[in-house]
C-alpha cells in the first residue's frame, strides 16, 4: 500500500471512538520500531517528521526509510506527516517530497495572520492531495523550535472561525497538554467541556492533541537509575488520552516518549556492558523498547488495533 492522505484514516478513527497515533521519527531504529509494533498490531499509523529530524537524518533518507517499511508490510496504512512546519516554505518543500500530510504552526502568531498562513499552505496542499492540520491555542513547553512559557486554550467560537476561513483539514487544540517531559506539577487536568464545546461546534471535525505523552515512569526511573538526570517528568494520564479519543480527538501526537524509552534503554544497555562499542548492541534493545511502547500506546491509549 502507497503512503495515504489520512481522511479516510480519520473518518474512520471518528466513527469508532478511537484515536491514530502520530509517532515522531528521527532514525532508522524508530521508524522499525513504531511499524513493527503497527504491524503486530494491525494499526493504521502517523509517522510524524519534525524540522528538526529533517535537519538531522535527512528528509530524502526518511522517506526512503519509509518506503523500506511500506515494502516490508504493505497492508499497514500509512501516512507520513510534517509535524510543527514553521514555515510555507517548509511545509511546500515537503509536500514536494511525498509527504501526505503538513502541519503548518502559526499559533504563534495573532489569529489573523495565523489564517492568512495557514491558507497560504491549504492553497498549496490540496490541489496536490496533500492534507493540512493547523493549530490555534498555544502549548506550554518546549519541544525543538516550539516553545511557550503559558498556556494560551482554544476558543471554541474562534475554532469555527479558523475552519472555516482557512479550509484546513484537522485542529490542533490546546486544552492543558503541554510540550516536553514536564508536562504537569500538581495532578494533571485537561479541559474536557471545551474540548467538547469545540467538537460540539465543529462535528465530525477531527481534532488533534499535541503534547500528549504520558512520559512513562518506568523510563524515568530507568534514566536516572543510569545516570540520567530527569526528575520530576510527568505527562498526561493515558486514561485522559483514552478520554479525549473516544471524544473527537482522531489524532494524538507521541514524542517524549520515544526519546525517553530509546535514552533509558541505551542508558542501561551501556552502564551493564560497559566494554560494548557496537552500535547495532544497544540500539537493538533501543528499538524494542520503542516497538513494546508503540503497541501498547495503540492498544490501550489510541484503542486503534485491529483498524488496519
Amino acid at each position: 500500500m502507497p503512503l495515504i492522505n489520512p481522511k479516510e484514516m480519520f473518518a474512520a478513527a471518528y466513527a469508532g471512538g478511537y484515536a491514530i497515533g502520530a509517532f515522531n521519527v528521527n532514525n532508522m531504529e524508530i521508524i522499525q520500531g513504531i511499524m513493527s509494533a503497527a504491524s503486530e498490531e494491525k494499526s493504521p499509523v502517523i509517522l510524524q517528521v519534525s524540522s528538526g529530524a529533517r535537519k538531522y537524518a535527512g528528509q530524502i533518507y526518511i522517506m526512503k526509510l519509509v518506503e523500506a517499511a511500506l515494502a516490508l508490510d504493505p497492508s499497514i496504512p500509512v501516512v507520513v506527516h510534517l509535524d510543527h512546519g514553521p514555515s510555507f516554505e517548509m511545509c511546500r518543500d515537503c509536500i514536494d517530497g511525498g509527504f501526505t500530510s503538513v502541519m503548518i504552526d502559526g499559533s504563534h502568531l495573532s489569529f489573523e495572520d495565523n489564517i492568512a498562513l495557514t491558507k497560504q499552505v491549504v492553497d498549496y496542499a490540496h490541489p496536490r492531495g496533500v492534507w493540512v492540520e493547523a493549530e490555534l491555542g498555544k502549548l506550554a513547553g518546549i519541544e525543538e523550535h516550539v516553545q511557550s512559557a503559558e498556556h494560551v486554550y482554544t476558543d471554541p467560537d474562534e475554532a469555527v472561525e479558523f475552519v472555516n476561513r482557512t479550509g484546513c483539514d484537522s485542529l490542533a487544540v490546546a486544552i492543558g497538554t503541554s510540550h516536553g517531559a514536564y508536562k504537569f506539577k500538581g495532578e494533571a487536568k485537561l479541559d474536557f467541556d471545551r474540548l467538547a464545546r469545540i467538537g460540539d461546534k465543529l462535528p465530525n471535525y477531527p481534532l488533534v492533541l499535541h503534547g500528549a505523552s504520558s512520559v512513562p515512569q518506568e523510563f524515568v526511573s530507568l534514566c536516572n537509575q543510569y545516570g540520567g538526570q530527569v526528575g520530576g517528568a510527568k505527562g498526561v494520564p493515558e486514561d485522559m488520552l483514552r478520554k479525549a479519543a473516544g471524544m473527537n480527538v482522531c489524532k494524538i501526537n507521541v514524542d517524549t516518549d520515544i526519546r525517553l524509552a530509546v535514552t533509558a534503554s541505551i542508558r542501561q544497555y551501556l552502564a551493564e556492558h560497559p566494554d560494548q562499542f557496537d552500535p547495532r548492541a544497544y540500539l537493538t534493545p533501543a528499538r524494542d523498547a520503542v516497538k513494546n511502547m508503540v503497541a501498547h500506546k495503540i492498544r490501550n491509549v489510541m484503542g486503534s488495533s485491529n483498524k488496519a
